[in-house]
């Protein structure tokens, strides 16, 4: 598209908005090809949609989707909760290629009460209004089945699928089945109007009424109804404790919460009616233009409500949500049962989140990496992702042997092909600063001089000295920009905290997080690194001061007596005989007379 025809559409399309009338509706955008890309509503339609087209617009993804527009439509409606549910119709309808992606697509069952004479009760996820009446759906099969359990086990409702009717009852027209001889059919509309209300919530209701019931025919002396009356309180009474209860106060209210990342958002719904949460349920949508949290829980709170069949009156939220429902309060609770309830959806809606993530990550474990090296970006402030993260330790026994490493992450992972190893040429004595100084150096004025790729964040196996002594060569000598860490231990030498900045400041991290633990392992593997390097170099020194220096003995001899007596305590501590054995009179006297000098007098 050339810029004259792309002047020529904007000034189409801001036509268009110049005509849009200050009133709430839905509007959507069609791209080229007259397909709707994107579906929105608005208090005021002028308003809202005008936005898109400010010079100062400054999110990317808006200004992408203002370049696919071609033609605008509206439609105007009498209430923003009417915008709201037309916005939320049409996105179903036409999944526009730029609207957030609901999830969630399955089908949940749902329990049926016929409208026949003698009413069947089943589950089924077909909704046909005119066959019966329709409970749920349940988001959790196993809570559908445990009320449907119940019912069976209280109200034994036909499992024939004869259809009945009274005038077929009348007129003879069915023959008599098992269940009625069992008496199954005795009471059967009172107990099916029991069972409706059990599926409605109000189990409380229906529990005072056996309790009635139980009295009044014992009161009767009729004592074997009673019984099974009785029976049926007890095993609802049960079936009651076991559900969530948060307060008898508490009827026909719908809580919701939202959490969400760059990518994705998720919001949980909990419904409580008669004190009970009977249903609690998760949705996530797939963000398309950075859309504001806000903006994605009034649409999850009009697509729950609607998949539940939701007529609460108040709804509890955790802020003030900018739109009105028509009878419906919005309750933003500090204290008390309703707090209490907002912080369970709250701990739900972050579970399911934690749940998705690790099920990708599990897919995609590549997935978690980026999100560890995001994460500690995002703790440190740092210019970049930290791909590559190098860390440095020393290693002496009183200033004896000492030498130092550097271990390489990629990725948070380690990269063994890329560690080091380094023996301290110019430092004397235990002086730790001074060998971190001299192997950092090193490190890179080599990376330098051959041009390789320097870490995006170094890290120091230590606190602040060792950090300073750090940044005296990169940033002083060196004159580079690298980011620098630490990683400080408590008394008891366990990692407790990690620092940042000059002067160096504690990093708010929790000690059982996936990112401190990877902390921790490159810590523990700079350290393990460095002491196996030592304790090589210690061994093979020691090595060397007993047996090579033995004139007249050569590798291959040292090696046979090694191999055969597996250390050089063995070795000076064997008969003449036996090394001969092993190496020949000649070269065991040469042995055996260097270890034991008063043998030559």
């Amino acid at each position: 598209m050339t810029k004259e025809e792309n002047e020529k559409r904007l000034e189409y399309l801001k036509s268009i908005v110049r005509r849009l009338p200050d009133k709430p509706g839905s509007y959507q955008f069609y791209d080229e090809e007259k397909t709707i890309i994107y579906v929105g509503k608005a208090k005021s339609l002028k308003n809202r949609v005008s936005s898109y087209f400010h010079t100062e617009v400054d999110r990317f993804k808006t200004k992408v989707l203002v370049s696919k527009i071609f033609d605008i439509s509206y439609t105007v409606v009498n209430t923003e909760e009417d915008a709201l549910l037309l916005e939320n119709s049409l996105i179903k309808k036409y999944n526009p290629r730029y609207n957030v992606l609901l999830k969630d697509g399955k089908t949940y069952p749902s329990i049926c009460i016929t409208n026949e004479f003698f009413p069947r009760i089943f589950k089924t996820r077909t909704i046909n209004k005119k066959f019966g009446t329709y409970y749920g759906p349940y988001a959790k099969v196993s809570a559908m089945y445990d009320v449907l359990n119940l019912i069976k086990e209280l109200y034994r409702p036909r499992t024939c699928r004869q259809p009945i009717t009274k005038e077929g009852i009348q007129s003879g027209k069915y023959r008599v089945c098992l269940d009625y001889h069992i008496k199954k059919c005795e009471d059967y509309q009172k107990n099916i109007a029991q069972a409706r209300e059990i599926l409605k919530g109000n189990t409380r209701e229906v529990l005072r009424d056996l309790k009635e019931e139980m009295l009044h025919l014992s009161e009767e002396l009729r004592f074997e109804e009673a019984e099974e009356v009785k029976r049926k309180y007890l095993a609802l009474d049960g079936f009651v404790s076991k559900s969530q209860v948060v307060s008898q106060t508490i009827d026909k209210v719908d809580v919701f919460s939202i959490t969400s990342d760059e990518k994705m958002a998720f919001i949980n719904y909990i419904h409580v009616s008669n004190g009970s949460i009977n249903q609690s349920f998760t949705i996530e949508y797939k963000k398309k233009l950075n859309e504001t949290d806000e903006e994605l829980l009034q649409l999850g709170i009009v697509e729950l409500r609607e998949r539940f069949k939701s007529d609460s009156k108040e709804i509890i939220v955790q802020e003030e949500v900018d739109v009105e429902l028509e009878g419906v309060k919005f309750t933003v609770p500090k204290l008390g049962d309703k707090k209490k309830l907002l912080d369970l959806s709250i701990m739900n809606c972050k579970e399911y989140k934690f749940d998705r993530l690790k099920q990708a990550e599990k897919l995609n474990p590549e997935q978690k990496q980026t999100r560890l090296m995001k994460e500690l970006q995002d703790k440190l402030h740092l210019p970049k992702l930290p791909y590559q993260i190098e860390c440095f330790d020393n290693s002496n026994i009183s200033g004896t042997d000492a030498v130092a490493a550097c271990i390489v992450f990629k990725k948070m992972k380690p990269s063994k092909s890329d560690y080091k190893r380094y023996n301290i040429k110019t430092v004397v004595g235990p002086d730790d600063y001074a060998s971190m100084k001299e192997v950092v150096h090193r490190r890179y004025t080599r990376l330098i001089e051959e041009e390789q790729p320097l870490p995006d964040l170094i890290i120091a196996d230590g606190g602040k000295g060792q950090m300073e002594v750090i940044r005296e060569v990169i940033q002083d000598e060196l004159n580079l920009d690298i980011p620098i860490a630490g990683l400080a231990k408590d008394d008891r030498h366990r990692t407790n905290e990690l620092l940042y900045g000059f002067p160096p400041m504690k990093i708010a991290l929790k000690v059982e997080s996936e990112l401190f633990h990877v902390l921790t392992q490159i810590q523990d593997e700079v350290h393990r690194f460095a002491i196996t390097f030592h304790r090589d170099k210690r061994s093979k020194r020691a090595l060397h001061s007993e047996m090579d220096d033995i004139k007249g003995i050569g590798p291959k001899t040292r090696d046979e007596l090694l191999n055969a007596l597996k250390s050089v305590k063995k070795i000076r501590e064997a008969e003449l005989t036996t090394l001969s054995d092993l190496i020949g009179p000649a070269k065991a006297k040469i042995v055996y007379q260097h270890f034991h000098p008063e043998s030559l007098s």
